[in-house]
């Protein structure tokens, strides 16, 4: 099975570019499923429901969040209403939304789970070495053939060492968040593709994905700033994993990375 999973994708931009390159990779690659992670798509902060639909009906079979999850009232109110939109499953019991799901692919069950790291981020998640393992060993046990995971995290060592704890269990672990592909792509003893961060899909020449001259004006001078979401030429930063259904272990892992302009009109 071959799964291209997508780092955070920041605003408009980050979106269009998306959409073009998930039409790209399927004509190329013919991945059995894309995965992305849109906690950032509505301006920067969180997601919309709308807007969750724009990115499934480019291409995107699943999405997952992060920390961003509860910046649009609107998500919040339709949560329980999008099975296939994953806010991150180790938060406090009663949220809405959901976690965690299954789906049925060419080739087998996947299950994907979306975490949320403890480590410099907002408080309130809890431990994902504990209830995220438990979820994963569940997902496993109930017969899914490949397990991915976005651990949506500040911390490097702590997204290493999820990778180690998930060793054997998933089938890949995605990090995210930081926006900022790195260079550790590998393959664990256990058989789990794991890398610290994807990175993002937005605005190549801003600062992950904002406005480059408003961030530096915020930083210089001291004074809050809106932000906004940076312009074209874009980045849209994956990677791209083929398992072994028979027995859930990656089998390859490779960064994927496209720079594209804005399209006329």
């Amino acid at each position: 099975m071959r799964i291209i999973f997508t780092g955070d994708v920041v605003g408009r931009t980050g979106r269009r570019a998306l959409c073009r390159a998930i039409a790209t990779w399927r004509a190329e690659y013919s991945p059995d499923l894309v995965v992305a992670n849109g906690e950032n798509a509505a301006a920067g902060r969180g997601i919309t429901p709308a807007l969750a639909q724009e990115l499934l009906d480019g291409g995107a079979d699943v999405l997952t969040l992060g920390d961003h999850a509860w910046d649009q009232a609107e998500y919040i109110a339709h949560a329980n209403e999008l099975p296939r939109v994953l806010r991150p499953f180790n938060l406090q019991p009663g949220m809405p939304g959901s976690g965690s799901t299954t789906l049925s692919v060419a080739g087998g069950r996947v299950g994907i789970l979306c975490l949320q790291g403890m480590a410099l981020m907002r408080p309130g998640a809890l431990n994902p070495f504990t209830v995220g393992y438990e979820e994963a060993a569940r997902l496993r046990g109930e017969g899914v053939s490949v397990l991915l995971v976005d651990f949506h995290a500040e911390s490097s060592a702590e997204k290493v060492a999820l990778g180690y704890r998930l060793d054997g269990i998933a089938s890949a672990v995605f990090g995210t968040h930081t926006h900022v592909p790195t260079a550790d792509a590998r393959i664990l003893p256990g058989g789990t593709a794991y890398i610290t961060d994807v990175g993002m899909c937005g605005s190549r020449d801003g600062v992950i994905g904002r406005d480059a001259s408003e961030t530096l004006e915020s930083l210089v001078n001291g004074l809050p700033s809106k932000l906004p979401v940076g312009k074209w030429p874009a980045m849209v930063c994956a990677a791209m994993v083929d398992v072994d259904t028979e027995t859930g272990r990656a089998t390859a892992l490779r960064p994927l990375i496209l720079t594209m302009e804005e399209e006329d009109g």
